[in-house]
């Protein structure tokens, strides 16, 4: 599979076409998909790493999609849309979605978007993991959390595994930088491109409330304990990799 390989699901024609065409200009190699059931056809001959999604498909809804994609493969997903609801952008994110796009899209935003999320994946930091497992080395009775830079998700001290969106990844990295101390609400806010207003930290909470509702399969929650006022912390040991 190559690094760089795409598919794009857009029933207008026109549309589709034109963004195909400038990531390939930028180097990706992009496959379209005019429907749910080619972009199905698609992945099960070949493999991808990311996929932009429309919502309004004509067979079916693109969140249906975006719902597949999380739970059974490793893709990352970008919605790009013309449903500018907060509703819409809320329901999507807790489908799995990494990013939200309205259209019209810019296309330059688009090429930065998709090349930050795929660079995290060729981004391990090596040097960074053997920095943060020292903290625990001197006990080896403390089994801690990992943050998985190559899965894009959080295993819990058992080993199970909780796939993240990419904001909820950058929330968790940023708690692990301060292991145990409270993150403020305005360098969360910066981290995840949210403005600083009652919105903003709305979209934080929720956020927040969506990631602690997932859990690996003996149920353990992920502990991000709230310090009302101030921020957030990660309460458990955890480690990046």
């Amino acid at each position: 599979m190559s690094d760089r390989q795409i598919i794009i699901v857009e029933d207008d024609r026109d549309f589709r076409e034109s963004i195909m065409e400038y990531l390939v200009l930028a180097g990706f190699d992009v496959t379209g998909a005019a429907s749910a059931l080619e972009f199905y056809q698609k992945i099960s001959q070949d493999r991808f790493l990311l996929a932009i999604l429309d919502i309004a498909l004509p067979d079916q809804d693109g969140l249906v999609l975006a719902e597949y994609v999380r739970k059974n493969t490793d893709m990352r997903i970008i919605m790009l849309t013309a449903q500018t609801s907060q509703k819409s952008k809320i329901v999507a994110y807790e489908a799995g979605a990494d990013l939200y796009l309205t259209k019209p899209v810019d296309f330059p935003e688009l090429l930065a978007s998709i090349t930050s999320i795929l660079g995290r994946l060729n981004n391990p930091h090596p040097g960074e993991q053997e920095e943060e497992k020292s903290e625990y080395a001197s006990d080896p009775e403390i089994k801690p959390w990992v943050l998985s830079r190559k899965e894009w998700a959080l295993l819990t001290p058992e080993g199970e595994k909780i796939i993240l969106t990419a904001k909820e990844f950058d929330f968790i990295e940023k708690l692990a930088s301060c292991p145990r101390k409270v993150v403020e609400r305005e360098e969360l806010l910066q981290t995840l491109d949210y403005e600083n207003t009652a919105s903003g930290n709305r979209s934080l909470d929720a956020l927040v409330h969506r990631m602690r509702r997932k859990k690996g399969n003996s149920e353990i929650s992920i502990p991000v304990k709230t310090s009302h006022g101030a921020g957030y912390s990660f309460s458990a040991p955890i480690i990046v990799r």
